[in-house]
């Protein structure tokens, strides 16, 4: 049986792979900060954590690999906006973001290697189009445009290993993450990326599938 380890996975797109990867007959395990939103997850191991502690995240693989027997797939989707300009954040939101968004998945690939490399498994950093395409003072865009450049030079690091490197670069999605509700324009659901995700991860040993951008249909840029 494959098993997911999934960071951030107790809402939005990671809560949506969860419930997929579930009833696909996977073993599954999230992690996220909010115990509670954890607690209301069923089916999984839930491992509460941050993504930017290295203890903690080398923590939730080893509580994977000692639930399950190991560890096929990780995938780092903990992540969030400041949704303003630089200009207009403080210095502690931005270095939440920064760290959250770019160290998380950092850190997740260096505690998942080993267990990775044990059963050629498979890395999917959660990036964004905002990875490819520029804004005004948007540093959310920054840390996206790093989780780009961190899984090519993954996929560099481990292209001997057998393991499998995946970026997922989502367009507009309906989640939470937009803090003053749902946007006007074209959206996706958490649902459509989770299935992108969980194509990437079904790809067959020596078959690497390295970005996937998914927009919503007439979403122009």
């Amino acid at each position: 049986m494959k098993t997911t380890l999934i960071t951030g996975g107790a809402s939005g797109i990671g809560l949506a792979l969860a419930e997929r990867l579930v009833a696909d007959g996977q073993a599954v395990a999230i992690t996220g900060r909010d115990e509670a939103r954890l607690a209301r997850v069923p089916g999984v191991l839930r491992l509460p954590g941050d993504a930017t502690d290295y203890d903690a995240v080398q923590d939730a693989v080893v509580a994977t690999v000692k639930e399950y027997g190991r560890l096929d797939h990780v995938v780092a989707n903990a992540g969030f906006s400041t949704h303003g300009p630089l200009t207009e954040s403080s210095p502690d939101q931005l270095r939440d973001m920064v760290l959250t968004n770019v160290l998380g998945p950092a850190l997740l690939v260096k505690a998942a290697l080993p267990a990775l490399r044990e059963t050629r498994g498979r890395i999917v950093l959660v990036g964004s189009v905002a990875g490819f395409v520029h804004s005004p003072g948007n540093m959310y865009s920054v840390t996206k445009w790093a989780v780009t450049a961190l899984a090519e030079n993954t996929r560099m690091l481990v292209t001997g290993d057998g393991v499998g490197v995946t970026l997922i670069a989502p367009g507009r999605v309906d989640t939470s993450f937009w803090p003053e509700g749902r946007p006007a324009g074209p959206l996706l659901s958490a649902d459509n990326v989770a299935d992108a995700i969980a194509w990437a991860l079904a790809q067959p040993e020596g078959v690497d599938v390295n970005t996937v951008v998914v927009r919503p249909t007439g979403q122009p840029t």
